[in-house]
């Protein structure tokens, strides 16, 4: 799959999440990261998530996800961190697919074509040693 950007769809998809996340002052990462999955055309979105997280980058990848007819999925340490991510999407009206399981292993099969790591986890390496991507 070749990787073509379109300023459409990443204008699009970038007005969508400033609506969806009710943000007032100024850009955030959760609007810039919605552009770019968006723009990118990703099919699949993976992000990892851990309990306490932010969830308006999660409402972004939702919305480029929408805008690409593409798929969204979380990646959950547990199943508490799922039921309070899950609860938190709900009320913003997404509903992306979790898995709950050890990222590393949860990415295995895949092809990403955008990929969002928790950082508090420090396990990026070992996920991208894992990852297949596309594009």
């Amino acid at each position: 799959m070749k990787l073509v950007w379109s300023p459409e769809i990443a204008a699009k998809a970038f007005m969508v999440t400033v609506k969806s996340c009710e943000l007032s002052e100024g850009s955030s990462a959760a609007e810039l990261i919605s552009a770019m999955a968006a723009g990118w055309d990703a099919k699949l979105i993976v992000e990892t998530w851990s309990r306490g997280g932010v969830t308006t980058t999660s409402i972004g990848l939702s919305v480029a996800s929408i805008h690409t007819c593409g798929r969204h999925v979380c990646i959950a340490p547990d199943e508490d961190s799922k039921a309070e991510y899950t609860a938190a999407m709900e009320k913003a009206g997404m509903s992306p697919e979790v898995i709950v399981g050890e990222p590393e292993e949860a990415v295995k099969g895949m092809i990403i074509d955008f990929l969002v790591v928790d950082s508090r986890e420090n396990n990026l390496g070992r996920i991208v040693k894992e990852a297949k991507f596309g594009g």
